[in-house]
């Protein structure tokens, strides 16, 4: 089993840190990057849920010693309620403060996981982008997440480690019906990728291409922190554009917030992110309420910069420098 050419090129010579948790696929893919000479740590978040999740770690740990590998655990506290929200949001919390030292993320998601993301927008209501919710190379605050085996489905991996007689753990709460993904993978997933895996394949390259034909038109601006300024051509594009840079943020539109952004222009979701709409311009930063002096408030009229971003920058003590905060004549002090 190969890794594409551009992934292996983007990743060697890079920190690249694998999330992993000893089940099928992240052990196909710790065994890959090894034949593919690509230098990588791991880190695994042990939620306790499971006896097995302590010879999950022992393993982890087993293999990093082996492979002389850095390992890096987290327990998760018991949460008493909606598991997978906050289980994925402690996750990726672990991960960002270790992204500091690393310059990308690698998660297993494979084929099958693409098409249970595909089957559960699809009833739920969405468009091209949100169908194609997991994306080969994505972009998480200040590191890149990259996602190599999404061309290959779970009974490949499975394959490849049987035929090289690598260990692996099964999770049996992937098989439990309360958990809205599994009851998509046993009724539908599963059966569709056994009788048209090739099709399927073929199916999300093209859709692929359809997001990024969407995508053109839209183009980063400024980043700095979580300040980010971004230009769009058509107005169908700003529910699409922030649902995309919230979720790099850690935070996930409902469909009546997407809704709210085709007739609002000044936002703030869930007390936390401000997004504004100025002429062409999309801004998204922290929403915040600090006292800011009037000479400081001028220089923000006169950038056009919005009533509700102006807090953070200034908190933040980023520089502004007439005309427009969209010329990247802002810089940090």
């Amino acid at each position: 089993m190969e890794l594409s050419l551009k992934l292996s090129n983007l990743l060697k010579g890079k920190r690249n840190l694998l999330a992993f948790s000893a089940g099928g696929d992240s052990s196909a893919l710790f065994f890959l990057l090894l034949e593919h000479n690509i230098s990588f740590d791991i880190a695994l978040v042990n939620y306790g849920l499971r006896q097995q999740a302590k010879d999950e770690e022992a393993y982890a740990l087993e293999l990093s010693k082996k492979y002389n590998l850095k390992a890096h655990i987290a327990h998760a506290p018991k949460f008493e309620n909606n598991f997978e929200k906050n289980a994925r949001d402690f996750r990726y919390a672990f991960f960002d403060k270790l992204m500091s030292n690393y310059d990308n993320l690698l998660t297993a998601h494979q084929l099958n996981d693409q098409l249970e993301w595909f089957l559960m927008r699809l009833t739920k209501g969405a468009g091209v982008h949100e169908l194609m919710g997991l994306e080969e190379i994505s972009v998480r605050k200040e590191y890149k997440v990259i996602r190599p085996l999404l061309q290959q489905s779970k009974e490949e991996l499975l394959n490849y480690l049987k035929s090289n007689n690598h260990c692996y753990f099964v999770d049996q709460s992937n098989f439990e019906p309360c958990y809205e993904r599994n009851i998509f993978r046993e009724r539908f997933a599963n059966e569709l990728l056994e009788g048209y895996c090739e099709g399927i394949k073929r199916s999300f390259n093209y859709l692929k291409e359809d997001k990024e034909a969407l995508n053109s038109g839209v183009k980063m601006l400024f980043h700095q922190k979580e300040l980010f300024v971004i230009a769009y051509k058509y107005p169908y594009q700003i529910p699409r554009v922030v649902d995309q840079y919230l979720k790099k943020l850690g935070y996930l539109l409902s469909a009546s917030q997407r809704e709210e952004l085709k007739s609002e222009t000044s936002i703030v979701f869930g007390g936390v992110w401000a997004v504004e709409l100025k002429e062409d311009k999309i801004f998204i930063a922290p929403y915040s309420t600090e006292a800011m002096p009037k000479k400081f408030k001028e220089r923000c009229r006169v950038a056009k910069i919005p009533s509700k971003i102006r807090p953070y920058i200034f908190r933040e003590g980023i520089e502004i420098k007439p005309p427009n905060i969209c010329t990247s004549t802002i810089h940090a002090k």
